[in-house]
């Protein structure tokens, strides 16, 4: 049985922008210095990580605002991501070792998943309920099942403690994104690329970046990844402060095209971002200690259509209509 995601994956008009000035949601007095996490789920709850103040906060369309103290004492909590029953889940250092806890969905106190080698840099939970995990620092993505109480990670892509720029390896992989295929989409930071694995291989393919065989953009330290209704790439491309998407016509710039800075129409050093259902982008401004949510603006997107079919002589009937949605 399919179980469609937690997370959203909008359908976007070829011709959708976003507004490039920002509105801050959260900034420095709530959240503290350097934020890293966000998830935004199916009803646009948003939820953020306070690495300064150890917790999860959780922003209701509502109004409302749930606050989650990681249990155990001097946490930072960095990734986050939410499962289809609405357990949190996310990485965290206290006392130089690494954890992944969850809460459920009523809970108050975190409870230990599993420990890491080092820091999960990046999580997400796929169809099958596997948890994977970007170790940044040990250059690989691991699994494992949600329901093993075993803290066995299998090893998906990369070489543990080994860095280079083969098809093969990682060099501080990033953001992660599982798609509907079960195919690894990996921000391989400081190779500059997004590397494709299918299911069941451990060689990557340059999707994105100036190795690519196919041309793409040239990234500078991409820190995330996610995918559209169409499976359209889209960048959290950090050291040059801005998102950039794919479509039918290639890439492009989408919001922070002028550089880094901390006005309204600019970023610096972000890091992951989410899609609401609507389709606006909730980014991590991290250096400027604060969330931005940048708004899609579009009217209906109409696709022309031709439908072929065949009366009761069989002679062909061809009609033509479009297609729109919003």
């Amino acid at each position: 049985m399919f179980i469609a995601p937690f997370y959203n994956t909008p359908k976007l008009c070829v011709t959708t922008s976003w507004n490039p000035n920002a509105t801050t949601i959260v900034n420095n007095t709530i959240i503290g210095t350097t934020p890293w996490g966000i998830f935004v789920d199916k009803n646009n709850t948003v939820y953020t990580a306070s690495r300064q103040y150890g917790r999860i906060d959780s922003w209701f369309a509502d109004g409302r605002i749930t606050t989650r103290y990681i249990s155990r004492s001097s946490s930072q909590p960095y990734s986050i991501f939410v499962s289809f029953n609405g357990d949190i889940y996310v990485s965290s250092i206290s006392s130089s070792s690494y954890y992944i806890d969850k809460f459920t969905v009523n809970g108050i106190n975190s409870t230990l998943v599993g420990t890491t080698s080092r820091l999960c840099y990046s999580l997400f939970i796929d169809f099958n309920d596997i948890l994977y995990c970007s170790i940044n620092d040990d250059h690989q993505v691991v699994k494992k099942p949600l329901d093993s109480d075993s803290n066995i990670w299998t090893n998906v892509a990369g070489i543990s403690g080994s860095s280079g720029s083969s098809s093969t390896m990682f060099n501080q992989p990033a953001g992660i994104f599982v798609d509907v295929n079960l195919d690894l989409y990996v921000a391989d930071w400081n190779n500059d690329r997004i590397q494709l694995f299918h299911l069941g291989t451990s060689t990557g393919i340059t999707v994105v970046g100036s190795t690519s065989s196919n041309t793409t953009i040239s990234l500078n330290g991409p820190s995330g990844v996610v995918l559209d209704a169409d499976k359209y790439l889209f960048i959290v491309d950090q050291l040059n402060h801005r998102i950039v998407g794919s479509g039918p016509n290639g890439f492009r710039c989408l919001v922070g095209c002028s550089g880094s800075g901390n006005a309204a129409y600019s970023m610096s050093s972000p890091r992951p971002m989410a899609f609401d259902s609507y389709g606006n982008i909730y980014v991590v401004d991290r250096d400027n200690d604060r969330i931005q949510k940048f708004i899609a603006m579009q009217d209906a997107c109409c696709e022309l259509f031709v439908h072929n079919a065949r009366d009761h002589n069989m002679k062909s009937i061809f009609s033509i209509g479009i297609n729109c949605y919003y």
